[in-house]
């Protein structure tokens, strides 16, 4: 095994006939779904409260006071919850050489020739720019959103540096929603990776066409836990 890492703690081959493989644990998983599901009340509500075409948005969480007070507590929760993924999560979407690489045999990858593509580790390129683009995005929005949430921080900030904030604040979620829609129609795309994230498993075969360093590195550690 090299010195490089590129699993997490509880990433495992788990059976060899079929080959199955660990990718996620079930705290990461939940992790995973309370982030996603805060984050698509929070783009509902923000749009609701956008502009006065979308109003009728806020029939879905009760009317625009509820949408008013439910947008920042969320917004809070899911910045913790973001918070827990990246310190899970961080070190494995530094970047390395074969995402230069990877980048630039994109085309291949939209063809389907995968086999052109060097051999990757748990995340690819893209994955690793949604990863980043999140976790700047995320804490614009946070740091934005308490300037703007005038019920608890009415004197934070000046009435002009609010404006800069909330201007800094649309354009930081409408950059999370470009993201969202990526990673969640990369997710379909890529058949077998909704699986991860809802058995937490996935195909030998899957890890293999995928995520092959990964793969090598887990088959490396299982060979040497087993007794000589």
């Amino acid at each position: 095994m090299t010195s490089e890492t590129y699993a997490a703690p509880g990433d495992k081959i788990v059976s060899k006939e079929p080959v199955v493989v660990s990718r996620y644990r079930g705290f990461t998983r939940a992790n995973h779904w309370v982030t996603a599901i805060c984050m698509i009340v929070l783009l509902f509500s923000g749009f609701s409260l956008f502009h006065p075409s979308l109003f009728f948005l806020t029939g879905l969480f009760g009317g625009g006071q509820n949408a008013r007070w439910l947008h920042p507590i969320v917004g809070v929760v899911m910045f913790f919850s973001f918070f827990l993924l990246f310190l899970q999560m961080w070190r494995l979407n530094l970047p390395r050489q074969e995402d230069v690489i990877w980048t630039r045999h994109i085309g291949d990858l939209l063809k389907g020739e995968e086999d052109k593509l060097p051999e990757l580790g748990k995340y690819n390129a893209g994955q690793k720019i949604v990863f980043w683009g999140m976790s700047v995005l995320i804490v614009a929005l946070i740091a934005t959103g308490i300037m703007i949430w005038q019920e608890y921080f009415p004197n934070l900030v000046s009435i002009p540096t609010r404006r800069i904030a909330l201007a800094i604040h649309a354009l930081a979620a409408t950059g999370v929603f470009l993201i969202f829609i990526a990673h969640v129609y990369a997710a379909f795309w890529t058949r077998g990776t909704i699986r991860a994230m809802t058995r937490g498993t996935v195909t030998g075969g899957w890890a293999w066409k995928h995520h092959r360093k990964w793969l090598k590195e887990l088959a490396g550690r299982a060979s040497q836990s087993q007794p000589k």
